[in-house]
């Protein structure tokens, strides 16, 4: 058997963790799937799993098991009975978590011989398999290296680092950044809407648009990093009064102004606070000391 056709063990069988097995019967390797609710793995058997009566069998069937459940109690429930069996094998945990429970977890499997990486998905099932799709990992860097090939089969394998808590860190802050960017999006479209203007007509815009807003990021971040914040672009006193027009344009065409009214009170605490005439960039300064009473 090659590298690339490890034998594989998937823990839990929802859409996401189907789709895990799904992707790595794709690539051609054997694979062994156990869930609580034993009928989810049919349509995996079909297309060649081999499904395993208990979770000891299954840690027992490969090298490599992949845990993907609702949550660290469920994990621990289904393997902690069985933890022994996982000695000298590699756990994989990409069940959502927060990096104090990774931290944990990584102790965890240690105790029991076991090494031990997690992860985070940045994708739906759809997009499990995807060479587009970042999996995020973190943990030993020995350990990611050698299962490298076979976790490429999920999408494309990012390590992080060796701090086990870094996944679960980075999966909260993106998924804070596509809820904020998503929402932001969202609010346009009620906007240009209210003139009967197509969100299919404005997306492909607000694409383009936010090609530049990425640039924004890669220039604001080294000032994020030092501390300093140069206005050279367009200051948080001039963000400020830009913002004024966006409520104003929303308040007069009955759209919910709770979004944009939260942004510019982020900016009037970086101006109250010394900030005006910096970067944008310089807001991060009070979203690391929320306000008192919040």
């Amino acid at each position: 058997m090659s590298t690339e056709q490890q034998a594989v063990t998937v823990v839990g069988l929802g859409a996401m963790g189907s789709a895990l097995a799904a992707a790595l019967l794709d690539r051609g390797h054997p694979t062994t799937v156990w869930n609580r609710s034993a009928d989810k793995a049919r349509p995996l058997v079909e297309r060649g799993a081999r499904q395993a009566a208990t979770p000891r069998e299954a840690l027992a069937a490969s090298p490599l098991t992949i845990a993907c459940v609702l949550d660290h109690t469920a994990l621990h429930a289904v393997l902690d009975p069985v933890a022994d069996a996982l000695a000298g094998r590699t756990l994989v945990n990409l069940t959502s978590g927060s990096p104090e429970q990774a931290r944990e977890a990584v102790a965890w499997a240690r105790g029991h011989g076991a090494e031990y990486l997690d992860g985070a998905i940045m994708t739906t099932p759809p997009g499990v398999g995807s060479p587009e799709t970042m999996v995020l990992y973190s943990g030993s860097a020995t350990v990611f290296e050698a299962r490298r090939p076979t976790l490429a089969a999920l999408g494309d394998p990012v390590h992080l680092g060796t701090d086990p808590g870094l996944a679960s860190l980075y999966d909260a802050a993106l998924l804070g950044l596509m809820w904020s960017t998503l929402t932001g999006w969202l609010h346009g479209t009620a906007l240009v809407g209210a003139e009967k203007t197509p969100a299919t007509d404005f997306t492909p815009v607000a694409v383009r648009w936010l090609a530049a807003v990425t640039g924004f990021m890669t220039t604001y971040a080294p000032q994020v990093d030092a501390g300093r914040y140069p206005g050279a672009d367009a200051t948080v006193d001039v963000q400020i009064a830009a913002v004024d027009h966006l409520l104003h344009a929303a308040a007069a065409r009955g759209v919910d102004n709770a979004l944009p009214e939260l942004l510019k009170a982020a900016m009037e605490r970086a101006r109250d606070a010394g900030h005006g005439s910096d970067s944008f960039a310089s807001v991060v300064e009070v979203l690391r000391r929320p306000a008192e009473g919040r």
